[in-house]
C-alpha cells in the first residue's frame, strides 16, 4: 500500500519506504537499504579501509542522508577529520527523514545530531569527526562551481531511466574534474550510458554484482593524466 504524502511530494510504500513523486523512485532499496549502502557506496569504494585525516567524501543525491548515517557509523574510532559534501536539489524535510531511518535502527540511532541540525536549517554541521556541507540545488550548476575535490564519490541519483540529466556525459566529466588523483566512484547503476560516460570522462569502470536482486553496479578509479613526451631537441648540424 502507498500512502501519500502531501507537503513533501514523498509517497510511503507499506508506511516504510520513501518513494519520490517527481522521479517515480524509491530513496533506498526496498530490501535493506542500509546493508546496499554498505556493499555499494563503502565497499564500492573501498572504505573504510582507505580512511585518512582529511580524507573528502562526495555525493550526488543526498536523500535522506542514509549514506552519510553509514558513513558516520563506518568512521566510528578514526583520527582526524572527514568531509562530506553532498549535491541535493530537492531537500526533504527533517519529519520525513526521520521516519525514513525509522526503518533503519542503527542508522536511526545516530540520526538525531544531524537530524536536529537538518530541522533547525543548517546545511553545513559538524557529526563528530565528520565535516557535512549539503548544497542545495541544481548539481549541473552547484558542482562546476564547487572549489573542492572529493577522494571517493558516492553516485546516488535517482534512476537514470527517470532521472537521466543527473547521469549525462557533462556531469560525469564534472565529477571527474573534481575527483583528486586515484579518486574512485561507486555507484548501484551499471546502465550502459552512465559506463561509457564515467569512462570518457577519465574513469577505469569495473561492473560488479551488485546488492540483492540488483545483478549489477559499478566502481572506478580516475585514470592518470596521458602526457606527451617532449619532443628531444635537435642536434646541431
Amino acid at each position: 500500500m502507498t500512502v501519500k504524502n502531501q507537503s513533501s511530494g514523498v509517497q510511503w510504500r507499506d508506511g516504510l519506504v520513501p518513494v519520490s513523486e517527481r522521479f517515480d523512485d524509491p530513496y533506498f532499496s526496498l530490501g535493506n537499504g542500509l546493508a546496499e549502502t554498505r556493499h555499494v557506496f563503502l565497499a564500492g569504494n573501498g572504505l573504510p579501509a582507505r580512511f585518512t585525516p582529511g580524507f573528502r567524501i562526495a555525493e550526488l543525491g543526498f536523500g535522506t542522508g542514509l549514506n552519510l548515517m553509514a558513513t558516520l557509523i563506518a568512521h566510528q574510532g578514526q583520527h582526524g577529520p572527514l568531509h562530506y559534501t553532498s549535491f541535493e536539489a530537492f531537500p526533504l524535510p527533517a519529519a520525513d527523514i526521520a521516519r525514513a531511518l525509522d526503518a533503519f535502527p542503527e542508522a536511526r540511532a545516530v540520526a538525531d545530531p544531524f537530524l536536529a541540525a537538518w530541522a533547525s536549517g543548517h546545511r553545513r554541521f559538524d557529526l563528530g569527526s565528520i565535516c557535512v556541507t549539503i548544497l542545495i540545488g541544481d548539481a549541473r550548476t552547484a558542482l562546476p562551481a564547487w572549489e573542492s575535490q572529493a577522494d571517493a564519490w558516492f553516485l546516488d541519483g535517482f534512476s537514470p531511466a527517470k532521472n537521466p540529466e543527473l547521469w549525462g556525459e557533462p556531469l560525469m566529466a564534472e565529477v571527474a574534474r573534481h575527483t583528486a588523483p586515484g579518486g574512485t566512484f561507486a555507484t548501484y547503476t551499471a546502465a550502459g550510458f552512465v559506463r561509457r560516460g564515467l569512462e570518457a570522462a577519465g574513469f577505469a569502470v569495473e561492473r560488479r554484482p551488485g546488492h540483492g536482486h540488483k545483478r549489477h553496479m559499478s566502481v572506478g578509479v580516475l585514470r592518470p593524466p596521458i602526457f606527451a613526451l617532449p619532443e628531444s631537441p635537435r642536434e646541431a648540424t
